[in-house]
């Protein structure tokens, strides 16, 4: 393909939400797109994932807001009780009087494969773009009317620009950013996902419950429109292990979460076997572009989970970038430019308060009780305000 031909596609290196809804929002806009998958097929590793309305606000507009909440599941309420006494610490009701306050937006929780899923049908419905797996970028050159892409199998290939999406070990973002390996937050998660008859009845929820303990959290919801129970156990650790599945030892768990209230150590108690994964971050940075490559998504900014947020900032850069390639489709350097200029610092945001809120969330002694004092005392609007720098975005 010759370069700098305009009908050259946008090449994408990574298939999961992030490069998935990067292409279909792509496509909409007119643009042919070739995406690369390193794994042999299209899958979501994971369990659950919370959706808060700033998701559904751009998902909408792409027109696929009713395809994701078909296996979703909208709880009434969240909740925030002590691990240790059981005392309910707060409660945000997720009823009308949210959705109003939010545009008309629910709060969801999804099964990652689900709303992955939902994604990866729209892109096979689109003639615009390929979908490639077993395909891992290795190395790009940008040369200034396009770029050239060298596979693992050593294909090059060519395009207009190229898009990492490539996640928290993004080999794209060595290139342009240059910051080396994530940042290892010392919490590790074990995560499990069981049928609901697995639950016992009197500990099943519909709500989203946080158990908050020292230096440990503990989070229960439904999913896929209430036949599923996800449980997501977190702890401060020193272990370290790269990737996002690894087996996690029931030994460490049970040494970390000892003495909290029955109701969760029962659920606990429910799971033969945990995967686990060590969270990791990075600093905010103002620059992810460079020339016709530019990054999304967790090789952009990833964060900790702790607001839940990393495949809602991934579907906003999507539909953002989408937007800005569409304004200025003869000058990609430009359109990634502006894209980035928008997007930065809300994301930065999300990245830093992630921080805050783990911490909030794993206090001891005194600092758990005054953070319980501030936010036991918070009216329904008062909750709503202070997130609404979040979910009323992007």
């Amino acid at each position: 393909m010759a370069r700098g031909n305009g009908s050259a596609p946008i090449l994408i290196s990574g298939g999961g939400i992030g490069g998935l809804i990067a292409a279909y929002a792509l496509a909409q806009k007119g643009f042919p797109v070739r995406l690369f998958e390193q794994s042999p097929e299209f899958k979501e590793v994971g369990a659950g994932i919370q959706l808060g309305p700033n998701i559904f606000r751009v998902l909408e507009k792409v027109g696929l807001k009713e395809a994701v909440l078909a296996d979703a599941h909208i709880p009434p309420s969240q909740e925030m009780r002590d691990a240790l006494t059981g005392k309910l610490i707060t409660k945000v009701p997720l009823g009308a009087d949210f959705q109003k306050r939010f545009g008309g937006q629910p709060y969801a929780v999804i099964h990652r494969a689900d709303i992955h899923g939902a994604m990866l049908k729209a892109c096979q419905s689109s003639n615009l773009i390929t979908l490639e797996t077993s395909r891992r970028v290795e190395s790009f050159n940008d040369h200034g009317d396009g770029v050239t892409v060298t596979l693992n199998n050593g294909e090059t290939v060519e395009g207009r620009a190229l898009i990492g999406a490539d996640g928290m070990w993004s080999n794209i973002r060595e290139k342009i950013v240059g910051d080396g390996k994530p940042r290892v937050s010392g919490h590790i998660a074990y995560r499990a996902v069981l049928r609901k008859d697995q639950v016992p009845e009197d500990l099943w929820r519909p709500d989203v419950v946080l158990w908050a303990g020292p230096r440990t959290h503990f989070v229960h919801y439904p999913l896929r429109r209430g036949e599923l129970y996800n449980l997501v156990a977190v702890f401060h650790s020193d272990h370290y292990e790269e990737g996002w599945d690894a087996e996690g030892s029931k030994e460490l768990l049970w040494k970390h979460f000892q003495g909290q209230v029955p109701d969760v150590l029962r659920l606990l108690e429910r799971i033969e076997t945990w995967r686990m994964w060590v969270l990791c971050d990075r600093e905010p940075v103002k620059n992810w572009t460079k020339g016709n490559v530019t990054l999304l998504g967790d090789a952009a900014h990833p964060m900790l989970q702790y607001l839940a947020q990393g495949a809602c900032m991934a579907t906003e850069d999507a539909v953002v970038l989408a937007d800005k390639v569409a304004a200025k489709p003869n000058d990609l350097p430009a359109a990634f430019h502006d894209y980035q200029q928008e997007r930065y610092l809300r994301t930065g945001r999300v990245q830093i308060m992630a921080r805050v809120y783990g911490e909030f969330y794993h206090a001891r002694g005194v600092t758990a009780e005054l953070r319980d004092m501030a936010i036991s005392s918070r009216s329904e609007k008062d909750t709503y305000d202070s997130i609404a720098w979040l979910y009323g975005g992007p």
